[in-house]
């Protein structure tokens, strides 16, 4: 039997035996990677080499030097407007400030002609219908503020162009009904200095009991020797 199995396995009709070499897996991989890394290295550099030929490389490089160029005077531009912008943006503000400041210069002239205009009514009204001689009181104006205060305004002028100064008091006395009888109330505490060559104007108020109702207001005019040099009532 083992005869017969040597003679088989050296004979003619032995099986075929095929030799071959074993290369571990990584080696493998490793080959493979270098051969497709000098493959896409030849076909990179054929690459290149027909782009030189071409002359497309010249080209490429010539179009980013005058994209370059473009970026660098679009951004100059760019700074130049916001300069510009910046500038406006200032000028606005200025002249809105100058705006506010004009209007509110308005405002002050309109309340000021409207002070005026007030002065002037006040005055034509009291402007008198004739010649006179010496101090007069030329209107005496009275206006109910809050029950128990009167604010008056009152007017003396001295007609003579040379007159001299007069200087003395203003008293007031005012009469109408308390608790529904007669009633009057003289304001000495009220009296006012008075010093004047051709007018004066004179404002303030008059207190009295919240409960009186007053319907005249007398105004007397006195020099410093208390002598009574006019005197004027208004009806309220």
């Amino acid at each position: 039997m083992r005869w017969k199995l040597l003679r088989r396995r050296f004979s003619v009709s032995a099986p075929r035996v095929i030799v071959r070499r074993h290369l571990p897996w990584p080696l493998r991989w490793a080959m493979a990677a270098l051969v497709l890394g000098f493959s896409a290295a030849i076909a990179l550099w054929a690459f290149e080499f027909g782009k030189n030929i071409a002359g497309l490389d010249r080209d490429a490089k010539e179009e980013l030097a005058r994209l370059r160029l473009e970026v660098v005077s679009l951004r100059e531009e760019r700074d130049r407007a916001q300069s510009i912008a910046h500038s406006a943006d200032s000028l606005l503000k200025a002249e809105r400030v100058a705006q506010e400041k004009l209007a509110q210069q308005v405002r002050q002239l309109e309340a000021s002609n409207m002070a005026l205009q007030a002065d002037l009514g006040f005055f034509e009204r009291l402007l008198p219908a004739g010649p006179s001689e010496g101090l007069a009181v030329r209107g005496l104006q009275i206006e109910p503020q809050v029950p128990g205060a009167l604010r008056y305004q009152l007017l003396l002028m001295q007609n003579r162009k040379s007159a001299p100064e007069f200087s003395g008091r203003a008293e007031f006395t005012l009469a109408g009904t308390l608790d529904g009888r007669p009633w009057t109330l003289t304001l000495s505490d009220a009296a006012q200095a008075l010093k004047l060559r051709q007018y004066l104007r004179v404002e303030g108020r008059l207190q009295y009991p919240a409960a009186a109702v007053v319907k005249t207001v007398q105004v007397k005019v006195t020099d410093d020797s208390g002598a009574i040099r006019a005197t004027h009532m208004a009806r309220l």
